[in-house]
């Protein structure tokens, strides 16, 4: 069963959201951080990417970053103001982008579980973003931003969310991406929290560092805590959770920086070896296991002569065959998760990036791949087994400081 816990969210007023609410700390660096929040002096980013009203060039991880983080953290609660709701409490979070939406449920969802596995991973973390997220929640005792989680949907939870959802909501507002954020409080959230006991399993679908940062940051303040007893906030971490048939996937692009020492002509030849390779072709595959490629302006289409092992959830993933058949053996990128050769384009930036990249000479070649799909993803956590590194793109992004969970 899942555990969602109601809880005294800290909040902006509704006047304030829209100046407050901000996107998520890891879909941008610094400078993109620094360019939104400019002229913004309530955006969440000045919480969430302190370094940005640091010196320009200072170390992520440095001190001073921590100490701003909390500086503006204080200042933006009494200057926003942000409130703290008096009385524990679930949310609904729609969101809406184009005629895409999705409407979930947003509350604590227990630490132990985590651990334990019902709430289920499918991507690897890196020691320094968990370090660092850690940090930052025990540095502020507050989780900032909501990890995304997805289930297999069931109709009673769907009933009660659609009686929320036609009454007067909570927030409303559109972001300057033009996603429309739409929050309502719960009024009595015993319904919601018995609905969730009969969801066997949640599954991250974005914030595997969030999620990593929260059992590590329990795991501190319960070192320090010699009257712990467990209804500890720090137990919780704060969730959005939506049905997976409401979410949708885009593909997490590849862009490479050379051919390997290699000349197109030789390039061709080997991929010829392992593809199919049609000229002329579609900026985006038509199909599960076909690639689109992008080099010297032109679009290819990519189709592997060996047969895929469609009973193997890992290698016959997309980005599995790329990797496994194209990026590894032809431009030696043996690890992408370090290879400083290759990087990786969120879908939501379209093809016309990945050209721009190109064609401007920042890359030699770019790879346009078919999505992952949900049934991917839960099945590959079902087998407690990993997804390849940046196998997902989830949009529309869930917006960080409407909502804050204190710990």
């Amino acid at each position: 069963m899942a555990t969602v816990r109601p809880f005294h969210a800290l909040q902006p007023t509704k006047e304030r959201v829209s100046e407050v609410a901000a996107v998520p700390y890891d879909v941008v660096n610094t400078e993109e951080a620094r360019i939104l929040a400019e002229g913004k002096p309530f955006s969440y980013l000045h919480i969430s990417r302190p370094e940005i009203d640091l010196a320009p060039g200072t170390d992520l991880y440095s001190d001073e970053v921590y100490k701003k983080g909390l500086e503006n953290f204080h200042l933006i609660q009494a200057q926003a103001p942000l409130i703290q709701e008096q009385h524990p409490t679930l949310y609904i979070y729609r969101l809406r982008m184009g005629e895409h939406t999705q409407i979930g449920v947003v509350g604590c969802c227990a630490v132990d579980e985590y651990d334990n596995d019902i709430v289920r991973k499918h991507e690897r973390t890196r020691k320094d973003k968990e370090d660092d997220r850690t940090r930052h929640t025990i540095t502020l005792r507050a989780q900032t931003g909501p990890v995304f989680l997805t289930y297999r949907g069931q109709d009673q939870i769907n009933t009660l969310v659609n009686a929320v959802v036609a009454t007067e909501p909570h927030f409303d507002f559109v972001a300057p991406d033009g996603v429309a954020h739409t929050v309502w409080k719960i009024a009595s959230s015993d319904e919601f929290v018995k609905a969730f006991e009969s969801v066997p399993l949640l599954y991250v679908a974005d914030g595997h560092h969030r999620s990593a940062s929260a059992s590590r940051a329990r795991a501190a303040l319960k070192a320090e805590n010699p009257n712990h007893n467990g209804t500890e906030e720090y137990n919780y971490f704060l969730s959005v959770m939506f049905p997976a048939d409401q979410l949708r996937i885009l593909p997490y692009n590849r862009v490479v920086k050379d051919l390997n020492g290699h000349n197109e002509t030789e390039f061709f030849t080997l991929l010829e070896k392992e593809f199919t390779v049609s000229a002329n072709a579609a900026a985006t595959p038509l199909n599960k296991g076909e690639f689109s490629m992008y080099i010297n302006k032109q679009w290819y289409s990519l189709k592997p002569k060996q047969a895929i092992d469609s009973t193997n959830v890992i290698s016959s993933l997309d980005v599995s065959l790329l990797q496994d058949r194209l990026l590894s053996p032809i431009l030696g990128i043996e690890d992408p998760r370090t290879d400083k050769r290759i990087d990786f384009v969120g879908g939501i930036r379209g093809t016309k990036e990945l050209e721009q990249l190109v064609d401007n000479g920042k890359a030699a070649v770019a790879f346009s791949l078919y999505p992952t799909t949900l049934d991917d993803l839960m099945n590959i956590a079902d087998a407690g087994e990993i997804m390849p590194p940046k196998s997902t793109w989830f949009e529309p992004k869930l917006r960080s400081g409407m909502l804050v969970h204190l710990i």
